[in-house]
C-alpha cells in the first residue's frame, strides 16, 4: 500500500491503474497469459520512468515494461504473484527530432510505429520497419524484441535500424545515449545489450533511429510455384536481378492463402491455386517503369524457364496493398478459426526445402490430420511454421499436444541449424526451452550479463532465462 500511495503521488491516481481498470495490460495479445499486478502505471516521460522505477526498487517490487501489448510470447505481461508493477510507455509518443540531413529520427518508446512510418513520409524519408500490428505495436516493443518485419532483406531488423538508446536502468539511473552515429567505436556496444532485451535489463524509453531516402517507385508481384525449393531459386534469381532493390521476398503456402479467402470472402487471390506462393516487392530509384521492366524481366526468365508456374505484377497502388493484405490476414485467418500452434523460426535459407519437407512428415506420422500453415519472410530465412488442428478435432483439446509439437519443431529446427526465435523473442513462452539449444556456456554469459545490470533481477522477472 505505501508504494501504491507513492505511485499515486508521483504520477496521479488516474495514471495509476488498479483492479478492473489494470486488466486489459493484464493479458496478452493472445490470451495465454494473464497476469496480476500492484498496479499498471502510465508515466508521461523518462524522468517520471526513472523515478517509478527508484520507487519500485526500493520497495523491493519487480517491474514489468508494456508497449503496444501486441507481443507473441508474453514478453509483457507479469506472473500471477500480484507484486509487480507494469509500466506501460503508451503516453511517451513524441517525435523529439527528425533530422533530414542525418536522416535519423529520435522518437519515445511509446510511439505507435505506423505513426513513425507517416512522420518519415511527411519528411519524404522512409523508416522501413513494417509489420502487421505497424497500427498498434509500439516503437518500445519493437526494440525489445529487436522485431524483423517484411523488409529485412534490405534494411534489416531494428537492431540495424537503431543508433542511439535512452534507457533507465534498474537502479532508477538514466543512460543518455541519443546519438546518431553510424561510427562510434569508444567500447562495448551497449545499444546492442538492451535491443532485443525483452526489457530484462532495463526500459528503453526512447531510440535514434536511420532514415532512408523514399524510392522513387515500388513494384510488387504475386508468383505461384510447385514447391519451396522452387522459392528459394527464384529467391537467388531475385538477388541476382534487381540487387539491393529487392525489398521484400515473402513465402507462403497455398493453404495458408486458401485459409484468407474462406474466412475473408472478400479477399481473392488473383492467380490459380498453388501448392505454393512468394511476394515480391521491388523498391526503384528511377520510376514506375524501370520497376516494371525490371521485374518483368526477372519473372519473365522464371517463367520461360518453368520455375514460376503464373505470376501477376500489380497494376496499381491498390492491387500492390490487396497483394499485401493477402500476406498480412495469414495470422488474422488463423486467429478467427481458432487457437493454434505457433512457430517464429529461423533457418539457413539453403536448407529451409529440407527443413519444411523433414518437419511436415514428422508432424503428419505423429499427429495425423495436423495441418500446418507456413508462411514468413523467405529472404531472411524466418518462417512462421504455425500448426493447427485436424478438422473436426477442438483446437482447446489440440493444444494440450502443444509441448510436444513444440519440441517435435524445435529440435527439427535445431538439427537444421536454425533458432526457435527470429523476431517474436522469447518471453515466457519458450523461456524453459532455451536450455535445450543453447550451450551451458552462452546461458552462463547471458546470465552473467542480467546479473551484472540487474543484480536484484527486478526487471521483468521470468522472462527469457
Amino acid at each position: 500500500m505505501a508504494l501504491l500511495d507513492e505511485l499515486n503521488q508521483l504520477l496521479g491516481p488516474e495514471h495509476v491503474l488498479t483492479g478492473a481498470d489494470a486488466a486489459p495490460w493484464l493479458t496478452d495479445w493472445r490470451g495465454r497469459y494473464v497476469g496480476s499486478a500492484i498496479a499498471v502505471v502510465r508515466p508521461a516521460n523518462t524522468d517520471a520512468v526513472a523515478e517509478v522505477v527508484k520507487l519500485c526498487a526500493h520497495h523491493g517490487a519487480p517491474v514489468v515494461p508494456l508497449g503496444g501489448n501486441t507481443g507473441l510470447v508474453g514478453g509483457g505481461t507479469p506472473d500471477n504473484t500480484g507484486t509487480a508493477v507494469v509500466v506501460s510507455l503508451q503516453r511517451m509518443t513524441q517525435i523529439r527530432s527528425l533530422d533530414t540531413d542525418n536522416d535519423t529520427v529520435t522518437v519515445e518508446a511509446g510511439c505507435i510505429l505506423q505513426t513513425l512510418q507517416q512522420a518519415a513520409r511527411d519528411a519524404k524519408r522512409l523508416f522501413p520497419l513494417s509489420l502487421a500490428a505497424e497500427g498498434s505495436c509500439t516503437i518500445g516493443g519493437n526494440l525489445a524484441t529487436n522485431a524483423g518485419g517484411t523488409q529485412v532483406l534490405r534494411y534489416g531488423n531494428m537492431r540495424e535500424l537503431t543508433l542511439g538508446l535512452e534507457v533507465v536502468t534498474p537502479d532508477g539511473e538514466i543512460w543518455h545515449g541519443l546519438r546518431g552515429l553510424r561510427k562510434d567505436n569508444t567500447g562495448y556496444d551497449l545499444r546492442d545489450l538492451y535491443v532485443g532485451s525483452e526489457g530484462t535489463l532495463g526500459i528503453i524509453t526512447a531510440a535514434t533511429l536511420r532514415l532512408y531516402p523514399q524510392p522513387a517507385a515500388s513494384c510488387t508481384a504475386l508468383v505461384a510455384l510447385d514447391s519451396v525449393s522452387e522459392g528459394v531459386t527464384l529467391l537467388s534469381q531475385a538477388r541476382l536481378g534487381f540487387g539491393p532493390a529487392l525489398t521484400g521476398f515473402e513465402l507462403m503456402s497455398g493453404d495458408s492463402l486458401a485459409l484468407v479467402t474462406r474466412i475473408y470472402p472478400q479477399q481473392t487471390l488473383p492467380l490459380p491455386a498453388s501448392p505454393w506462393f512468394a511476394l515480391l516487392e521491388l523498391s526503384d530509384s528511377e520510376s514506375q517503369e524501370h520497376a516494371r521492366d525490371r521485374f518483368e524481366t526477372v519473372l519473365g526468365a522464371a517463367l520461360e524457364s518453368g520455375l514460376a508456374k503464373d505470376a501477376v505484377i500489380a497494376e496499381s497502388i491498390a492491387q500492390s496493398k490487396a497483394l499485401w493484405h493477402l500476406r498480412e490476414s495469414i495470422p488474422l485467418a488463423q486467429a478467427e478459426e481458432g487457437k493454434n500452434i505457433k512457430h517464429d523460426v529461423s533457418i539457413p535459407i539453403s536448407r529451409i526445402p529440407e527443413f519444411v519437407q523433414t518437419t511436415d512428415a514428422l508432424l503428419a506420422a505423429r499427429f495425423p490430420g495436423i495441418r500446418q500453415v507456413i508462411f514468413g519472410h523467405l529472404g531472411d530465412g524466418n518462417l512462421h511454421y504455425n500448426v493447427a488442428p485436424p478438422l473436426g478435432v477442438d483446437p482447446d483439446v489440440f493444444l494440450q499436444e502443444q509441448d510436444d509439437v513444440y519440441q517435435l519443431v524445435h529440435d527439427s529446427v535445431h538439427a537444421h541449424s536454425g533458432s526457435i526465435s527470429a523476431e517474436h523473442g522469447v518471453g515466457q513462452l519458450k523461456r524453459d526451452e532455451l536450455p535445450r539449444y543453447k550451450s551451458q556456456v552462452e546461458l552462463g554469459l547471458m546470465r552473467k550479463i542480467k546479473d551484472a545490470l540487474d543484480p536484484s533481477g527486478m526487471m521483468n522477472p521470468g522472462k527469457v532465462l
